[in-house]
């Protein structure tokens, strides 16, 4: 087998692809910058991009592509067998998403790398004939009045938004997909005994926090399991003991989608973030009057003692 990675250098993506060159499984994965051989190798999760590419590139079996998703992956993607996708977007300054600085246009934009760059992965399968699956990261996105939904796009270049656009693209692909929706990624000391869940058919869990290597073994080992593509997996942790150990018995019972999911969420998630926009726009003229008069009390106070 051999399998194209994007987000190579991500705290999801470097151990995608870590875990596959471990698993002896032939690695494409996509790099946007050169290599560059005057940095120390690693893999640590404060390590940068370069160090961690330059690592990456020394693991048996990984081959780096340059190029960027946001613009083709038929490189990239030419005679593999699979595609992980654990790109996503760099966080923008938050006022430059509020306010919509960036055009929806620029590579950096969720747009871009939400949406355009998984068009451009399904086209790449394809054209390849041989790529018979993609699995993609998103994140729950199917309610947008969701206070974290709202607020990860009114911050985020409407990042929610485009993931669930990116997912329909795959549903209405023809291609076999297996889409992730997993919990909040970053904390790794959280219990881990016996705490994996998963549910099909973009059911809903509980969120919970759920590590960056759990992420990546479940991308991985729905590989070898044919009954999870055309699945929509959520995945979050439960109460220690609760659940299962590795993610096995759990792929094993996976359904593929079987309800009809919404064509098309965006105006509902754009219109969600501007109401959120007024609120918190109304918050902070409220909260700056409020100061205002405080700071003139103060001032007048302190005036007054001197005089």
């Amino acid at each position: 087998m051999k399998v194209a990675v994007t987000g190579t250098t991500g705290l999801l993506g470097r151990l995608v692809v870590q875990r596959l060159s471990n698993k002896n499984i032939e690695v494409r994965a996509l790099l946007r910058h050169p290599i560059d051989n005057d940095v120390s190798p690693s893999i640590d999760k404060d390590a940068k991009s370069s160090q961690v590419a330059l690592y990456l590139s020394k693991l048996p079996g990984v081959t780096m592509v340059a190029g960027d998703a946001t613009e083709s992956c038929k490189e990239l993607v030419a005679d593999c067998d699979a595609v992980i996708a654990a790109h996503g977007p760099v966080r923008p300054p938050p006022l430059q998403s509020l306010f919509c600085l960036l055009p929806e246009s620029d590579p950096k934009h969720s747009r871009s790398v939400n949406y355009v760059a998984v068009q451009n992965l399904i086209d790449a399968a394809k054209a390849s004939k041989t790529c018979k699956r993609i699995v993609r990261v998103t994140g729950k996105g199917e309610e947008p009045t969701q206070f974290f939904t709202v607020l990860i796009n009114m911050l985020g270049n409407m990042a929610k938004a485009w993931n669930y656009e990116g997912e329909q693209l795959l549903r209405k692909s023809g291609v076999d997909y297996t889409i992730i929706r997993p919990g909040v990624m970053g904390k790794d000391d959280i219990p881990h005994n016996k705490v994996l869940a998963l549910a099909d058919n973009g059911q809903d869990l509980k969120v919970t926090a759920v590590t960056h290597a759990q992420i990546s073994d479940l991308c991985c080992d729905c590989l070898d399991y044919s009954n999870t593509a055309k699945s929509t997996l959520t995945a979050m942790n439960v109460e220690e003991g609760s659940g299962e150990e590795s993610y096995a018995p759990l792929l094993a019972k996976v359904k593929s989608d079987s309800r009809e999911f919404p064509s098309t969420l965006l105006e509902e998630h754009k219109r969600a973030a501007r109401k959120g926009a007024i609120i918190l726009g109304s918050f902070l003229a409220v909260f700056a009057g409020i100061s205002i008069a405080v700071l003139q009390k103060v001032v007048a106070f302190v005036m007054g003692i001197f005089q």
